[in-house]
């Protein structure tokens, strides 16, 4: 699956300069000439990109996760994570989801690919996984805490607007709040999450 990197709104030109290198974020700026003539100086983040794997189990059900990690408020989202140096994306989806939930799947769509802000290069993959085999028990790293949980689409699609309850992939949220009041986006999401 050849997978297209959607373009930054505001591409970090060739002409600027890392100034800090980071754990998750390092920071470049440039020089920017201004409608005036003036010159101000710019900069972006950028990070690795991540992978959001939304698993549809036979009985139709969508595996979510209930997460904790240190120094920040618990949240529900699906799995997924950063995409390592040098990792082809589909590999990428395919291992998080390894190891937050135990599962490999047959078949992998392509849901969404945007970068959510132009202040940060950065990529937000989301797949649908189908035909869900639980072959291992979860592998996670020391700074997670995962609850795995069965949610139905209509479940999925009240996630957004749930009070009390922070819903991490806020870069499908749109998608399925128009779900929620517009029939014939929720029938392709329907057909989209439909299992194998």
């Amino acid at each position: 699956m050849e997978i297209e990197r959607p373009k930054s709104k505001q591409p970090i030109p060739e002409n600027a300069k890392r100034v800090f290198k980071g754990v998750v974020f390092d920071v470049y700026q440039w020089e920017q000439e201004m409608y005036d003539g003036k010159k101000a100086t710019f900069e972006k983040l950028k990070r690795a990109d991540t992978v959001v794997v939304f698993p549809v189990l036979p009985n139709g059900k969508i595996i979510l996760t209930e997460q904790e990690q240190p120094g920040s408020a618990p949240f529900i989202g699906a799995t997924g994570g950063r995409v390592e140096e040098g990792e082809d994306i589909l590999t990428a989806a395919k291992r998080e989801l390894l190891e937050e939930s135990g599962y490999e799947a047959e078949e992998f769509i392509l849901w969404d690919a945007q970068q959510p802000t132009k202040k940060i290069e950065w990529v937000v993959y989301t797949f649908i996984a189908k035909g869900l085999k639980k072959v291992a028990d979860m592998s996670l790293d020391g700074g997670e805490k995962i609850k795995l949980i069965e949610v139905s689409l209509d479940e999925l699609i009240d996630m957004p607007t749930r009070k009390n309850v922070y819903f991490a992939e806020q870069e499908i949220a749109l998608k399925l709040m128009e779900a929620k009041i517009d029939k014939e986006k929720k029938k392709e999401l329907m057909e989209l999450f439909k299992p194998l």
